[in-house]
């Protein structure tokens, strides 16, 4: 119940939970970002950490409080966002045919395998890119790709480009907009319009197919 409350608390307020964690472990703080979003992406059955919202958290805290350097935090989790993207490749191309046979394992749910092929399908390789901006898809995407066989040169490029630019806009856009003092005052609610926008994709999507399924 402790991790789950956890996640909870971190899921509706990164801002608060980070700056507590960074009172608690100091510079240590950097390996449990690394970490966090080594497992968000590396870990097929955890889709559901605060990506977003945790980098456009730790860009305001960059630039209100200083506690935490840009310059360090960036290349660091441009590095973890790699690492767990091929981790997560290389499960799905051993243990693909495996998983998708099981309805749910932890907070992996069979459905949101089908919903991230369908998305394969749509958008090809750039698909890696695009799914970095939606939560759970961009958990589930790096597997896909690996239990597609998608060829790993081709698989790299997109997951180098997106990781990159995941990183980096919404950090930087938190770091910037923390400086404007509405933002600062009403954070959660940016939080929950970040977590809103970035869900969206996958609500239509879902509403999409139930208005297909009643029309044939």
């Amino acid at each position: 119940m402790e991790i789950i409350d956890f996640l909870i608390a971190f899921l509706k307020d990164p801002l608060t939970v980070i700056q507590g964690l960074i009172q608690q472990y100091d510079s240590l703080i950097y390996f449990i970002l690394f970490l966090v979003v080594f497992v968000e992406t590396g870990f097929v059955v955890m889709p559901l950490l605060p990506g977003d919202s945790m980098l456009f958290a730790i860009g305001v805290i960059a630039a209100t409080t200083g506690q935490l350097s840009m310059t360090i935090i960036i290349p660091l989790l441009i590095i973890a966002a790699l690492l767990g993207d091929n981790v997560n490749y290389f499960i799905g191309n051993k243990f693909g045919v495996f998983i998708k046979k099981k309805e749910k394992i932890l907070f992996l749910k069979k459905e949101y395998i089908t919903e991230t092929e369908q998305f394969f399908e749509k958008n090809g390789g750039k698909a890696v890119i695009m799914a970095r901006f939606v939560p759970i898809i961009r958990t589930i995407a790096p597997f896909v790709a690996g239990a597609g066989s998608m060829q790993y040169y081709k698989y790299i490029l997109y997951c180098i480009t997106g990781a990159v630019v995941w990183v980096t806009s919404i950090t930087f856009l938190g770091y910037f907009m923390g400086q404007v003092p509405w933002v600062k005052d009403n954070f959660e609610k940016v939080v929950l319009s970040i977590i809103v926008i970035s869900v969206l994709p996958i609500v239509v999507k879902i509403v999409k197919t139930k208005i297909t399924r009643k029309t044939t």
